[in-house]
């Protein structure tokens, strides 16, 4: 195996001005213990995963020891945080360096939780166990269902308290990406007021995701582009899946179109598009149904920062990147079309499928009906059974939906094979993720964060309606609010 326990890397971000980073040292933990290492994921990264799930791993993902070639740094960028910008950078994240896998691709390995930067802002700059190791199942969970997404490589505990409301237990996260570029380093680099940092910055994320526009006549305006196409793609898989992000500020928005930071993020149990989770979400800006908005939102803030690389006269500037941010709106509902009937199994299109989906939404919400059981329930060549289903509106809706079935260009067994592809059986109920925190937290009991993750695993198989992973809360178990853990 090339380099010792596997690591391969070549750190091209410390190549940039340094304008964008700062050198920054882990501080060591005083008693690192790992307590979930993701050994298929350190397979694919080309790394020696039985050398890495001991004590020399701990020691690594602690930041007790650095792995050979890396080159620690934490990442300047900025944000709008609730619609207001601050000057942010990693105030509690280093990165270690690029790994180099076996199938050429460059990962970002990141340790969340590693002590202070120039970054912190006053902050400790340390993590408890508990929002790491949600990273860690949240993360673990979107990529199953096929959603792009940071990776969580191991969480390690540190041996000493953090301290928040109570004292906690401290734990640090290893991270992966494709990148820790975000829309706020481009807002960052774009208030140090040098188009050539903008230019250099433009071209160096072209180089890691986009190389295929490097020859672009206005490669400024083909970054703009893709980097929407991209963050349509992601959120309408979210809304697939009822996921619900809960901080989707400018520095949480990836230029690779992956999902990243799970703090106060959750799915939704019964259907509401209104639903919040947040405890810092007053006023719902993140609710359910506002995530295509943000989105759109949140790339008008790129494209701001990218005027003037895209014309040299401003208005004329403004003008084009307008004209490609007013495009969001069409783009994402059709391919929000497009997901919806495929998660009921449609195929073709007719001018009615719309107001079916919207009438289907209408009466999740108006019977509390669970968001993902009820689209699992229609795998079925019947109505499916139970009071729920008894509804008249429902039968009504059922009757349309088969005779819409009907009308397919593809067999029946061709449109349930599309709706299991689409509608997982089982998703990170948040009751479950609280108990299993819970029971690391307090108890250093990983069991239930381990079955947990087990069933996370396959989440499109088929399972009996009565897994204790398929249900919704019991009365007295819902979890209302999520917090960021910062």
């Amino acid at each position: 195996m090339a380099g010792s326990f596997g690591f391969r890397f070549d750190n091209s971000y410390t190549r940039l001005p340094e304008v964008l980073y700062s050198r920054s040292q882990p501080q060591p933990a005083p008693a690192p213990q790992m307590m979930l290492f993701n050994q298929a994921l350190a397979d694919s990264l080309g790394l020696d995963s039985d050398a890495l799930a001991g004590a020399d791993g701990a020691a690594f993902f602690s930041g007790n020891a650095l792995p050979p070639g890396s080159d620690p740094i934490a990442q300047a960028y900025a944000g709008h945080q609730f619609g207001h910008l601050a000057m942010l950078g990693d105030g509690r994240a280093i990165l270690l360096g690029e790994q180099q896998t076996p199938d050429q691709r460059r990962i970002d390995i990141q340790l969340k939780g590693a002590g202070r930067t120039r970054f912190s802002r006053g902050g400790d700059g340390r993590a408890a166990v508990g929002p790491m190791l949600r990273e860690y199942l949240i993360s673990e969970a979107m990529h199953a269902l096929h959603i792009p997404t940071t990776r969580s490589l191991a969480v390690v505990a540190t041996g000493e308290p953090v301290y928040r409301e109570d004292a906690l237990p401290g734990a640090v996260l290893t991270r992966t990406a494709a990148s820790h570029l975000r829309v706020g380093t481009f807002q960052y680099a774009a208030g140090q007021q040098d188009p050539a940092l903008l230019t250099t910055l433009v071209d160096y994320t072209l180089e890691r995701h986009y190389p295929h526009l490097l020859e672009a006549d206005n490669r400024p305006l083909a970054l703009l582009d893709a980097v929407m196409e991209k963050q349509i793609d992601l959120v309408v898989q979210w809304m697939r899946v009822g996921f619900i992000h809960g901080v989707m500020n400018t520095d949480n928005v990836t230029l690779s179109g992956e999902t990243i930071d799970y703090g106060p993020c959750a799915f939704m149990d019964h259907y509401d598009q209104d639903t919040v989770f947040s405890s810092i979400d007053h006023q719902g800006r993140y609710a359910f149904s506002n995530q295509p908005m943000i989105t759109q939102w949140n790339l008008g803030r790129f494209a701001e920062t990218l005027l003037v690389g895209i014309d040299d006269n401003t208005d004329r500037a403004i003008e084009i990147a307008t004209d490609r941010i007013k495009g969001f709106s069409e783009r994402y509902s059709e391919k929000w079309l497009a997901m919806m009937r495929s998660k009921l199994g449609l195929f073709g299109a007719e001018k009615d499928d719309t107001a079916l989906i919207s009438e289907l939404l209408a009466w999740m919400k108006q019977q509390r009906a669970d968001h993902t059981n009820t689209f699992r329930d229609l795998i079925r060549e019947t109505r499916p059974p139970g009071d729920l289903y008894s509804d008249d509106a429902f039968i009504d809706w059922h009757q349309r939906w088969q005779a819409r079935l009907a009308r397919n260009p593809k067999p029946l067994a061709s449109s349930l094979c599309l709706m299991r592809h689409h509608n997982p059986a089982v998703i990170p109920r948040n009751h479950q993720v609280e108990r299993a925190l819970q029971a690391a937290s307090d108890h250093q009991d990983l069991a239930p964060a381990r079955a947990l993750l087990d069933a996370l695993r396959d989440p499109y198989q088929d399972r009996d309606g009565q897994d204790p992973y398929r249900q919704p809360p019991a009365p007295g178990e819902q979890v209302c609010q999520t917090f960021c853990g910062t």
